[in-house]
């Protein structure tokens, strides 16, 4: 039997991942100032935005084939990760105009956050292998709210222009200063206040787990709904702010950006609560046919009475993200054994690799096209993934949360 954690473990673990994966859209948050201030045109939305998402991929793929996390003691990777990370962002603050520093800067950070995220995961799941699915349930909530975390200090940063932070910061500057500041404190803290347990020898990636996701028809049904859910999550993500900036300016279009994707937090953990009466897949279900419906309903409540715009884009806040960790109790409950490690991996990168498509598609159309006639396509990949979670939902059983994507 396994000695009592102790309590400051998960406390200090779901701190330190919101602090590092704020790094996220750091910049995106203050992106308009960017674009004012340096005479970016709209494209550099998509551009920004795809380059944390392929640095993402990328930092998965090279840390799960060198076993990093399994080589090193995972706290000194989450440390190590959080503190360039922090670095690489702060190094934004310093730049006047260089937009292709700030595209390789977005990389590095991408890269980074797979020594944040996933290594995360892991220094959690070595403390709760009893209770881990409502760990990694806060934690996911934790990372929703760490991606929404740059808006909210956007919001409290004020009017740029009326706004100057002690030695002639600009509000941007701010923000990213911030950001960087507690990426690093997350990672110090991991490193200092969470041991390290006994690590096991890990096991490779195992390419052969790529066919496993086509041949094996519920694992196929997963992952193809995850894939459907990657469609939408990163791309509306990306467009909040577009999307609230057709009511709101400044300050409050940062606050309800920030409120509309931290919502996502109320959704992973308002599944977690009911999985084990209704299951994953219906959870899932549930969750991705809601964001689904937003998507489509778009055209109409893009112009409804301002609380009914507010609502609309809470609720599809919360349904976006919270059919996440669905997904992967999912796909490794239905991976062959041998490769449950694999699978993930892979299915992650592919979801990844997914999200940076659909960014440069829909935020690009967003600026030829009005988003109503934009957004509705964002269903595509909710839709797709309903019919090919189908398998799922035939002879289920209720299921603990296993893991998070």
């Amino acid at each position: 039997m396994d000695p009592p954690v102790p309590r400051r473990i998960l406390p200090v673990i779901v701190l330190s991942q919101f602090a590092g994966t704020s790094l996220w859209f750091a910049v995106n948050a203050v992106l308009p100032d960017l674009q004012g201030a340096w005479g970016l045109p709209p494209s550099a939305l998509a551009t920004v935005s795809t380059a944390v998402q392929l640095g993402f991929v990328a930092g998965t793929l090279v840390f799960a084939l060198l076993m990093l996390a399994d080589r090193f003691r995972p706290t000194r990777v989450f440390l190590t990760c959080a503190l360039l990370g922090a670095a690489c962002n702060a190094a934004i603050a310093s730049l006047n105009g260089q937009f292709a520093t700030l595209v390789a800067l977005r990389f590095a950070v991408g890269f980074l956050l797979a020594g944040i995220y996933p290594v995360g995961m892991k220094i959690a799941a070595s403390w709760y292998r009893g209770g881990l699915g409502a760990a990694l349930g806060v934690l996911i909530g934790a990372l929703v709210l760490g991606t929404a975390l740059p808006h909210g200090l956007r919001a409290l940063a004020g009017d740029a222009s009326a706004h100057a932070a002690g030695g002639g910061l600009q509000a941007w500057q701010w923000v990213v200063l911030s950001v960087s500041l507690l990426a690093a404190l997350g990672g110090i803290a991991t490193a200092t206040l969470v041991p390290d347990r006994p690590r096991g020898s890990g096991v490779p990636v195992r390419l052969q787990a790529l066919s496993a996701l086509w041949r094996e028809a519920r694992l196929r049904a997963s992952v193809c709904g995850y894939f459907g859910h990657m469609w939408e999550l990163y791309s509306l993500y990306v467009l909040v702010p577009v999307i609230v900036a057709t009511r709101y300016e400044g300050a409050q279009r940062s606050a309800l950006a920030f409120w509309t994707i931290a919502a996502g937090a109320l959704g992973c953990a308002g599944g977690g609560l009911l999985v084990r009466r209704w299951g994953s897949a219906r959870i899932a279900q549930w969750q991705l046919a809601t964001s689904a419906g937003c998507c489509l309903a778009s055209p109409w409540l893009l112009d409804a009475p301002l609380p009914l715009f507010v609502a609309w884009l809470l609720m599809w806040g919360t349904t976006v993200v919270g059919d996440s960790p669905q997904f992967s109790a999912l796909t490794a409950r239905n991976a062959p054994p041998a490769v449950v490690g694999s699978v993930l991996t892979f299915s992650n990168s592919l979801g990844f690799a997914i999200s940076v498509a659909s960014i440069e598609l829909f935020v690009r159309a967003a600026q030829a096209w009005p988003l109503a006639h934009v957004l509705p396509w964002l269903a595509a990949g909710p839709l797709l993934g309903l019919a090919a979670m189908r398998p799922l939902l035939r002879e289920q059983q209720p299921t603990a949360l296993t893991s998070a994507s």
